[in-house]
């Protein structure tokens, strides 16, 4: 972003209600991470950096195209679910030039991303094992804008005039706008929402695909978290109306670090404001955060991994996880189709999930263990368990650890290649920034499920050490939580 853009916006901002500390914060390109907020002054906590009022926030809610449509029509349409409104809005915003009032904002938003949406298919081959590709839902991103967004702009030419349509209103635009959401938005709850007295756990609700979602302010405290959001309907298509997914000006200027934030987002009823929520000293970046992602989310959503020092003395992210699919347990068991569709569908209803989180801890998920321990119940058992309406307990047995292994082993085996031949062409200084972030992903990824199966394969043999099979570890009480899992996205 070029020094008048800067300049620009920060003129536009405070022109339009906003205020900025300008003796504490500036705007500058930092290595590796772009333009970010710099402390120009030692700053204390609790320190407030920046206001900015609601009526300059870009959403559905507050700008005029919905209006100009018609609030029926839009709802008809379905503009109002997903991204696919909030996408339309910002393009007819940037039709509008400088007639629109965010003008000067949109001119200072990125122009190209590193994200894999944006990656051919060459490269999308270097994320085969994880699950970045699966994820980015390009094609029903596609349908939404083939079966929603063109249909209305083609259907009033008087709002979206014909010679504008293959200039602002193209495909590549309409992705170009996604990826601004999903690395920038944030999840504003509505003024109207707004409690004049909020309670230590009040929390904003948090809509699908924002990049951050904003809290209450606790009483007599500056900050809440202002943490990162689940995926995003614009390019998982999914059919969820959000609260508040707003673009949220110079807020969105902030970068993120694993655990480096130092500043937090969240709202009061006329505005929301950026504090600092520890001693920022002159010439340190000041950071919000994602929430902690691993590198898979942070290379999907951002475009950018993190590379940090870990414990073993390598760099990687410390928040890197390794998604596993309940039909990798499936697989390895080979039950019968119909009674894992079945037992399946029943571990979904109690609130189980399609995928199990492996983490650098190097715990075996509990919620594996009830699963696979659900799937190998004989038909005596599935009946009183259905009766009881509780899923199994999460107890490691000496069987049960065969199974781990074996799901962890095929997991492992999705990568094309291995850890080490990763590792050497990590070496390679010539490698393309895409081969270069994909190579970071699998490498955390694939140590996790090395360093996990090797403490699986230790509980195998402290078990058959200690008298074999028979063996078996209580780890949660009865009806007590299962473990870390996640819905796949």
């Amino acid at each position: 972003m070029a020094e008048d853009t800067v300049a620009g916006l920060l003129d536009w901002f405070e022109a339009s209600g906003g205020s900025l500390d300008r003796f504490s914060v500036g705007f500058t390109a930092f290595h590796g991470c772009g333009r970010g907020a710099v402390a120009l002054r030692n700053i204390p906590e609790g320190h407030v950096l920046f206001k900015i009022p609601r009526n300059i926030l870009l959403s559905t809610e507050t700008s005029t195209l919905p209006s100009l449509v018609g609030l029926d029509r839009w709802r008809e349409a379905k503009m109002h679910l997903g991204w696919v409104g909030l996408i339309l809005c910002m393009m007819w915003e940037s039709a509008q030039g400088s007639n629109s009032r965010w003008s000067k904002y949109l001119e200072s938003l990125p122009e190209m991303f590193d994200t894999p949406m944006f990656w051919g298919d060459h490269d999308l081959e270097e994320l085969k094992g994880t699950s970045v590709v699966e994820k980015l839902g390009k094609v029903e991103a596609e349908k939404d804008f083939e079966d929603k967004l063109l249909p209305m702009v083609q259907s009033r030419p008087d709002i979206f005039l014909p010679d504008t349509i293959p200039v602002y209103y193209t495909l590549e635009v309409y992705h170009l706008m996604g990826s601004r959401i999903l690395s920038r938005s944030f999840d504003v709850e509505t003024d109207e929402s707004y409690d004049d007295e909020p309670g230590p756990n009040d929390a904003a609700d948090t809509s699908v695909g924002s990049a951050m979602e904003v809290d209450h302010p606790q009483e007599d405290a500056p900050a809440e978290d202002s943490e990162q959001t689940d995926d995003n309907p614009e390019e998982e298509g999914e059919e969820e109306e959000p609260s508040g997914v707003s673009m949220v000006p110079l807020a969105d200027m902030l970068n993120a670090r694993y655990g480096a934030d130092n500043a937090k987002l969240f709202y009061e009823k006329d505005e929301l404001r950026m504090v600092s929520t520890k001693p920022i000293a002159a010439g340190e970046q000041i950071w919000n955060t994602y929430g902690d992602l691993p590198n898979a989310e942070l290379l999907r959503r951002y475009g950018h991994v993190d590379m940090l020092p870990l414990p073993d003395g390598d760099l990687g992210n410390p928040g890197d996880v390794v998604e596993i699919p309940a039909d990798l347990a499936v697989s390895v068991l080979q039950t019968d189709s119909v009674v894992t569709k079945e037992r399946i569908d029943w571990w979904l209803e109690q609130g189980g999930d399609d995928v199990v989180v492996l983490e650098t801890d190097l715990e075996i998920p509990l919620a594996l263990v009830s699963l696979i321990r659900l799937l190998r119940l004989t038909g005596d058992e599935w009946e009183k368990t259905k009766a009881k309406d509780k899923v199994p307990k999460p107890k490691i047995e000496a069987d049960i650890l065969d199974v781990v292994r074996a799901v962890l082993e095929r997991r492992l085996a999705e990568y094309p290649s291995s850890l080490e031949d990763d590792r050497q062409l990590l070496r390679d200084e010539t490698l393309s920034l895409n081969k270069k972030h994909a190579l970071v992903v699998r490498i955390g990824e694939k140590k996790i499920l090395r360093d996990t199966l090797r403490e699986v394969q230790k509980q195998i043999e402290a078990s058959k050490g200690s008298g074999g099979g028979n063996k078996k570890r209580k780890v949660v009480p009865d009806g007590g939580d299962t473990g870390r899992a996640s819905k796949r996205r």
